[in-house]
């Protein structure tokens, strides 16, 4: 996958952005792209649902908060949040995330092979403001709770296992998890507004009931080498996790993380920035900035994140126009689908589907703006392999 240097913009009538050139190589300029010219082209009128979309791709209500979900007695849960996707025999399985607290926990929606709705359950109960999380090599749901002190719970999205607490991988307000098979760690983020980038290494690959808690070590600027540093105690108290090490990195309210080859890519809702950590060798930078293209690119409100076979990135608007964008490896930036009618919520949860035909995502408190509004959709169409 190419790196992205995201830094510099072409103005392109806000439809699209083609970006370039990095802090410390001086300026490099894209070809210019075209309005409209991302990937999947311009977005179409409002569908039924009120999702504008590129042509070829139409869209479904999966899940409404408070009501049963397709034909099963499973009452959908109140704000929908972090989400991902598992391959279940010829079928699959989409697991959501509720960002409520008390009770958060998270709720799971199983599918069979052409996208029937098949049965809704819940995977974990009695937890609090459950924002992201993450997916685990062995096919396991980590939920994080985002609260001070708050835990990672590792649970099972066929519903047939209890859900575990991890208490090893720290006790800080959790945002979102990403697993790194090559190094076994997992990376976490904190939504602080000087929170840190940390990363779990278990004892054992594939257990996480153990292991050593770190946290990124760097300096000031937007771009350099780091180091990582063990954190002396991962409860939290009577010192928080952030606080610690002398020179760890602050970063303003983390949230979304995903890692593809060698890379991870995790966002900070503070700044609206991407972040880009060079595992190969130790370096990070900014793969995007709005303030740096100077508001013309669509994608504000940087929130969760996740990525496509193609090296495609998908990030999510906490706000912003309500828009899910693409960044793609030769370093466009473009709208990919947007609701309408919905101002006074925010996109969470995207997640493509394991044949990657589908992108699952939910829309927090939908028209009505309350947590009790949430709706979760399936978008079909072709995805970029």
């Amino acid at each position: 996958m190419e790196r992205r240097h995201l830094l510099r913009a072409a103005v392109l009538g806000g439809a699209s952005a083609a970006l370039g050139g990095t802090l410390w190589r001086g300026a490099a300029y894209a070809a210019p792209a075209q309005p409209g010219t991302g990937p999947y082209g311009p977005l179409g009128s409002p569908d039924a649902n009120g999702i504008r979309l590129p042509a070829g791709f139409t869209s479904r209500v999966i899940a409404r908060s408070g009501q049963r979900v397709g034909s099963t007695s499973y009452t959908w849960h109140n704000a929908p949040d972090g989400g991902a996707c598992y391959a279940d025999g010829t079928g699959w399985i989409y697991v959501s995330n509720s960002e409520i607290n008390p009770s958060g926990g998270a709720s799971a929606v199983r599918f069979s092979s052409t996208g029937a709705i098949t049965g809704a359950y819940r995977i974990l109960s009695g937890t609090r403001q459950n924002c992201a999380g993450g997916k685990t090599p062995w096919n396991t749901w980590l939920s994080c709770e985002e609260v001070s002190l708050g835990y990672v719970y590792e649970t099972d999205p066929w519903g047939a296992n209890a859900a575990v607490q991890r208490a090893a991988m720290g006790r800080f307000k959790h945002e979102a998890a990403a697993a790194d098979p090559v190094r076994r760690v997992i990376y976490l983020t904190e939504d602080e507004t000087n929170g840190r980038f940390y990363r779990f290494v278990p004892t054992t690959w594939g257990n996480l009931s153990s292991g050593k808690l770190q946290v990124m070590v760097a300096g000031s600027a937007t771009s350099g080498s780091f180091t990582w540093a063990d954190i002396p105690d991962p409860d939290g108290s009577p010192t928080a996790t952030r606080s610690q090490v002398s020179g760890s990195k602050s970063f303003n309210g983390g949230e979304g993380c995903h890692y593809a080859n060698d890379t991870v890519w995790f966002t900070t809702k503070g700044d609206n920035r991407v972040w880009q950590l060079n595992l190969l060798d130790d370096t990070y930078e900014l793969a995007y900035d709005d303030s740096l293209v100077n508001g013309t690119a669509p994608l504000t409100g940087v929130d969760n994140i996740t990525g496509a076979s193609s090296g495609d990135l998908f990030v999510a608007e906490d706000g912003g126009t309500m828009e899910i964008c693409v960044i793609t490896p030769d370093d466009v930036v473009a709208s990919f689908l947007r609701i309408d009618g919905q101002s006074a919520s925010e996109i969470t949860g995207p997640a493509l589907s394991p044949d990657g035909t589908r992108l699952y995502f939910s829309s927090q408190r939908g028209t009505s703006g309350s947590s009790s509004g949430g709706i979760t959709y399936e978008v079909t169409g072709p995805f970029r392999s």
